[in-house]
């Protein structure tokens, strides 16, 4: 049986349920702790002296352990309850970034770097995924563009943003080890934050019971019972191409002789795409609660980034390094990556009787992007130079845009909330 979620959970803040604010708290610092290491984790653990194809290995197990994660967090969230996930989250990031730190990174043990934090890769999709699903319960269902647009606006605040510039200030008084343990400081509390603070319950009592395994079985067959779900996961795939792709091909692209950019350069205009990201994260979100969900992916997701990845290419070509110039191209594309916030909306509302599988396979999606958009970019880059790459990162968006079309999604019916 549906349960009609309570009259406090319904209360909104600025878009988000009242109730969770902590958890969106807890969410930008958590994701600050876990973004410390990406900028100068690569360059130290080359400086140790092992090659870029080990480093890289490292960040390859990492990403195929946090696709595992993102694809489970959903589903245990359901079965045992959000709260107790994001604490699982965060117990097994302290544990094996500890053991990363000190078996791995202070002894210089290659192996155990590899364990250590190709295991570590479990801990922040539990507990970032497992409050995506909470938030899913607990917002109207109206609403739930806007609790999502906060939730991606908190996730790469903490990440891209903070996380990203913290260690230009941490690195120069406490060195690369320091900023590490420091990340673990801010975990924790991150964790304690989002685990003791955020109010709200989420009562599997209310909820139709599914054992574990029918949960954890729903999780797969979901893909193929309901057609709906297979082409937002391909949305969704899309969503994040020109993310991990462009970092692959455009930093060799722009600071070619042919365009003329430094790589200092090149590193601010991405910034910039983050930057500008976040705050579209809630404006997007804030749209969709006004309009169809699936035209605002279609049209200011799909579309638009369609015509950003064109930009990237030819207005280099056509103007030069001229960087401020690039600098609006960045958050252009930044504006058009977040027309994809009402994915996370669209998911649930797709099977409102198995949400914990639906956003499995949200989740599940986005690190399948993290794996294809580089291989993409690889292999398109190698086979048909930048502009074969650029013309076919645009093509897929299109499609994206077609797909969306299938997608519809009533807004204004909360019949299928179901917790408390």
């Amino acid at each position: 049986m549906a349960a009609k979620v309570s009259g406090s959970s319904k209360k909104l803040l600025f878009g988000m349920p009242r109730m969770l604010l902590w958890g969106f708290v807890a969410i930008v610092i958590f994701m600050v702790g876990d973004g410390i290491e990406q900028a100068f984790l690569s360059k130290q653990i080359v400086e140790m002296g092992f090659s870029p194809s080990q480093s890289a290995l490292i960040f390859t197990v990492y990403g195929i352990t946090v696709a595992a994660s993102s694809w489970l967090a959903a589903l245990f969230a359901e079965i045992w309850g959000p709260r107790r996930v994001m604490l699982a989250g965060t117990i097994i990031w302290v544990i094996f970034h500890v053991g990363f730190i000190t078996l791995g990174i202070i002894p210089e043990n290659y192996p155990m770097m590899l364990i250590m934090y190709g295991l570590r890769g479990f801990g922040y999709p539990l507990f970032a995924y497992a409050f995506v699903v909470w938030i899913a319960y607990a917002t109207p269902h109206k609403n739930l563009p806007g609790a999502m647009g906060w939730f991606w606006f908190a996730h790469s605040l903490g990440l891209g943003v903070i996380g990203s510039y913290l260690p230009s200030f941490t690195i120069p008084h406490i060195g690369f080890t320091g900023s590490l343990w420091l990340s673990t400081i801010l975990i924790i509390v991150g964790g304690l934050i989002g685990v003791i603070f955020t109010k709200g319950s989420f009562d599997k009592e209310k909820i139709e019971e599914k054992s574990a395994a029918e949960t954890m079985k729903k999780g797969i067959t979901i893909l193929f019972t309901n057609s709906k779900i297979a082409i937002a996961s391909i949305i969704r795939i899309i969503n994040q191409l020109a993310v991990y792709g462009f970092v692959v091909a455009m930093p060799i692209f722009l600071t070619s002789k042919e365009v003329g950019f430094t790589t200092s350069q090149w590193l601010q205009i991405w910034g910039a795409m983050y930057a500008i990201n976040i705050i579209w994260n809630l404006i997007w979100g804030l749209v969709a609660n006004k309009i169809a969900w699936n035209k605002v992916v279609m049209w200011f997701g799909c579309v638009w980034c369609a015509v950003a990845c064109l930009l990237f290419y030819y207005v280099p070509i056509i103007f030069g390094p001229n960087f401020w110039l690039m600098l609006c191209v960045s958050g252009f594309l930044g504006i058009g990556l977040a027309g994809f916030v009402p994915m996370s909306a669209i998911f649930p509302s797709l099977d409102p009787e198995n949400k914990g599988a639906a956003m499995s396979i949200h989740n599940l999606s986005a690190g399948l992007s993290q794996f294809i958009g580089p291989a993409l970019a690889g292999a398109l880059f190698a086979t048909f130079g930048i502009f074969g790459f650029i013309w076919s990162l645009a093509g897929l968006y299109l499609l994206g845009a077609v797909l969306a079309l299938f997608l519809k999604v009533e807004r204004d019916s909360d019949s299928i909330q179901k917790v408390a």
